[in-house]
C-alpha cells in the first residue's frame, strides 16, 4: 500500500477515462484493508480508489500510478472456496523516494489486490493490459508540481505550480526508473509479438486439418512414408481448442470432455506404435500439442479413468508393476504373446533392450510385454547381474512332443 498516494481525483492534461469499477476492496499483499466497497476508476495514467462519489465529485482519493505496475495476473481462488470474490495481483515497482504522502509508509509487500465483490468484469483484464501497454503517461512530461497560493489583482487566491528540478540521489533514481521503463517495454514488445505467434499458430493448425483430411482420401501423390511423416508434423503444431477447466462448471464435466479430446488426438498415434503408449510419453505428447495450456498430471491421470466409462476407442491399463499405459480397446494380449514367442524363438533370447531396439517401443514397454509373455508361460527369465534376459519356454515344445 506504499506505492499509493493521496491525490486530487480530477483528471491530469491528457489523462483519459478508461472504465469504473463498483465494491471493490484494497489488499495490502495478503492482508485486508479498511479500504472496502469503494469505488475503482481506471485511466490512462493511474488506477483512482475512493468512497462512491468521490472521485466523480473531484475529491482526495488513493492514487496508484500505472508505472509501478510491472505485471499483473488474475489470482486463482482455492478448492472448495465457493463464493470468494474474484481478486486481480498487481505486481509494482519499489516506490520513489520523493513519492507523495499516502496511506501507508512501509509495506512487508511487493504487490496489492483489487477485490471485485460483484464479480470480476472479463474486460478489466483487457481494458488494463491495453492501457499498460500504451504507456500513455510517457507522453506527458513528468514534472512534480509544488502548488503556492498568489493572489490576483482581484483578491482572488489561485494555485501556482513550480516545477521542482531532481538532482543528487534523487537524480539517480530518475535514471534507475528510466531504465526499468525501457525494459518494461522491450517485455511488452516480447509478448505483442508472442501473441501474434500464437494466432499464427492457430491459421496453420486449421491449414494443417484440411490438408490431413486430403490425405486421409488419398488425394494426390502422397507416399505411405511421406503420409506418416506429415501426421508426425500435424502432432507437432498442436491442438488449436485445448478443453481447460475454466470452461466448465465442475470437475466431472471436464474430465469427461478432457477424455474425449485425448482420445480424439492419441488414437492413431497409439496404434502407430503397436497399440501402446506409457502415460509418461502421453503426458509429453499431449502437452506439446496443448502448447501454452499445459495439462497436470493428476488432470492427465483422472481424466484417463473415464475413457473406458466413456466407452473410448482408449482405455487406461495398469501393470502388475504399478506402470501405466493408454492401449488400444482392440489390443490383444495374446496376439502380442505370439509375436513375443516368434522373435524369442528366432532370437534365441532378449533382453528389454533388444526388443526395444527390435519393435521400436520404449523399454519400459518392451520390459511388460516380455513379463507378459512370461507371465502366459511362453517364456523363461534368466536374472542375473548382467541383465534380465528372457528365453522361450522349452517345456512346452517337450510336453507337445510326448
Amino acid at each position: 500500500m506504499n506505492r499509493f498516494e493521496y491525490a486530487d481525483s480530477r483528471f491530469m492534461p491528457n489523462e483519459i477515462y478508461v472504465r469504473c469499477d463498483m465494491v471493490v476492496r484494497l489488499y495490502d499483499g495478503d492482508t485486508k484493508t479498511n479500504f472496502e466497497n469503494g469505488e475503482l476508476i481506471l485511466t490512462s495514467h493511474r488506477i483512482l480508489w475512493g468512497r462512491p462519489g468521490d472521485v466523480q465529485r473531484g475529491n482526495t482519493c488513493l492514487s496508484l500510478s500505472l508505472r509501478h505496475i510491472i505485471f499483473f495476473e488474475e489470482e486463482n481462488p482455492r478448492p472448495f472456496s465457493f463464493g470468494r470474490s474474484k481478486k486481480i495481483v498487481l505486481h509494482l515497482s519499489e516506490p520513489a523516494i520523493d513519492k507523495m504522502p499516502g496511506p501507508a509508509d512501509n509495506s512487508l509487500y511487493n504487490y496489492v489486490k483489487l477485490s471485485f465483490k460483484e464479480g470480476l468484469d472479463p474486460n478489466f483484464i483487457t481494458q488494463l493490459s491495453d492501457t499498460i501497454m500504451r504507456r500513455m503517461w510517457e507522453f506527458t512530461p513528468e514534472a512534480e508540481l509544488i502548488v503556492s497560493n498568489v493572489n490576483d489583482n482581484q483578491g482572488n487566491t489561485k494555485l501556482l505550480p513550480h516545477i521542482k528540478t531532481r538532482t543528487g540521489i534523487i537524480g539517480i533514481e530518475r535514471s534507475l526508473q528510466e531504465k526499468q521503463k525501457e525494459t518494461d517495454e522491450n517485455i511488452s514488445l516480447a509478448f505483442q509479438d508472442l501473441t501474434k505467434l500464437m494466432d499464427m499458430a492457430k491459421d496453420m493448425v486449421a491449414i494443417s486439418k484440411t490438408i490431413s483430411v486430403k490425405i486421409r482420401a488419398r488425394q494426390g501423390d502422397i507416399t505411405e512414408d511421406e503420409t506418416v511423416r506429415f501426421k508426425a508434423y500435424l502432432m507437432s503444431l498442436g491442438i488449436d481448442d485445448p478443453v481447460t477447466r475454466d470452461a466448465y462448471k465442475s470437475s466431472n464435466e471436464y474430465f469427461k470432455q478432457l477424455a474425449k479430446q485425448l482420445a480424439c488426438i492419441l488414437e492413431e498415434p497409439i496404434k502407430e506404435v503397436g497399440g501402446m503408449m506409457t502415460l509418461t510419453d502421453v503426458y509429453c505428447r499431449v502437452n506439446r500439442a496443448r502448447g501454452l495450456e499445459l495439462l497436470s498430471p493428476e488432470d492427465l491421470l483422472h481424466a484417463s479413468r473415464q475413457l473406458a466409462p466413456l466407452g473410448l476407442p482408449i482405455v487406461l491399463r495398469s501393470f502388475d508393476s504399478g506402470v501405466m499405459v493408454l492401449q488400444i480397446c482392440s489390443h490383444n494380449d495374446n496376439a502380442v504373446v505370439d509375436r513375443i514367442t516368434e522373435l524369442l524363438k528366432e532370437k534365441k533370447s532378449m533382453t528389454a533392450e533388444d526388443l526395444a531396439q527390435s519393435e521400436g517401443i520404449s523399454m519400459l514397454l518392451a520390459r511388460e510385454r516380455l513379463l507378459v509373455t512370461e507371465k502366459y508361460g511362453k517364456a523363461c527369465r534368466d536374472d542375473s547381474i548382467e541383465a534380465l534376459r528372457f528365453y522361450p519356454n522349452l517345456f512346452l515344445e517337450e510336453i507337445s512332443s510326448e
